[in-house]
């Protein structure tokens, strides 16, 4: 599987990330050198193709799909799918950063390098032609779709208002289900620390996972008989 991901730890991913003074600088000088009309222009060849074969072509579900795209080119691929009406998803976390004289809270993406988009992969052209855009994430030549189960997970656990980080790739340890609380029937991995109780949920076409702080009394271990399906939806 081509996932370009391996089992990096995503504390070298996160720490490569620009200062905070720069971010915005970062992307208006992309946006500069990457206008959104662009995409366009560079796609008008492919229109009138593009039409004939949505017209006459099979057509198949839109689903989610990870995107690989160029170093801190996130935001901006994210302006431009939205631009051109796909739904995209760039899942962000809060990382404190401190300077000599300061500290500053910035956001950054929770997935370096990976921006998600739903669209029909047989019409997948036009993504591919976005100023950034490197790859469909998958196997070989193959797109492959990111679980649904995944991107809801994810979804829910950066608009519960918990505390939440990237982590590193953890597929093994106890199961459990969220019974109460923002992430109710959420279910994950338990990493028991010396302070707090952690959920991690993992995207595994990236190899990579998210922990989430919780109250260890809000879970409930999930059951041998129902731990295969709840590895699925993890």
């Amino acid at each position: 599987m081509r996932s370009n991901t391996g089992s990096d730890d995503l504390s070298e991913s996160t720490d490569s990330q620009p200062d905070a003074s720069l971010d915005r600088a970062v992307l208006v000088s992309d946006l500069q050198k990457y206008p959104i009309e662009s995409a366009f222009s560079s796609a008008t060849a492919f229109r009138n193709t593009k039409q004939e074969v949505e017209i006459d072509g099979p057509r198949s579900e839109n689903k989610w799909y990870a995107l690989q795209v160029r170093p801190r080119f996130e935001k901006i691929v994210g302006l431009h799918l939205n631009h051109k009406g796909y739904e995209e998803y760039l899942p962000l976390y809060r990382s404190r950063r401190r300077w000599s004289d300061r500290i500053k809270e910035v956001d950054l993406p929770l997935f370096p390098g990976y921006i998600f988009c739903k669209f029909d992969v047989s019409h997948r052209l036009p993504i591919l032609l976005v100023p950034g855009v490197m790859s469909v994430v998958g196997m070989g030549r193959s797109p492959l779709a990111v679980a649904e189960d995944e991107i809801t997970a994810v979804q829910n656990v950066v608009k519960s208002g918990l505390t939440y980080q990237p982590s590193g790739f953890i597929t093994t340890g106890q199961m459990a289900r969220v019974e109460r609380g923002p992430l109710r029937g959420l279910v994950g991995i338990v990493v028991a620390t010396k302070k707090n109780c952690r959920l991690v949920i993992s995207v595994n076409l990236l190899q990579r996972s998210v922990w989430v702080e919780i109250d260890s009394d809000s879970v409930m271990p999930v059951s041998a008989a129902g731990q295969q399906t709840a590895t699925a939806r993890v």
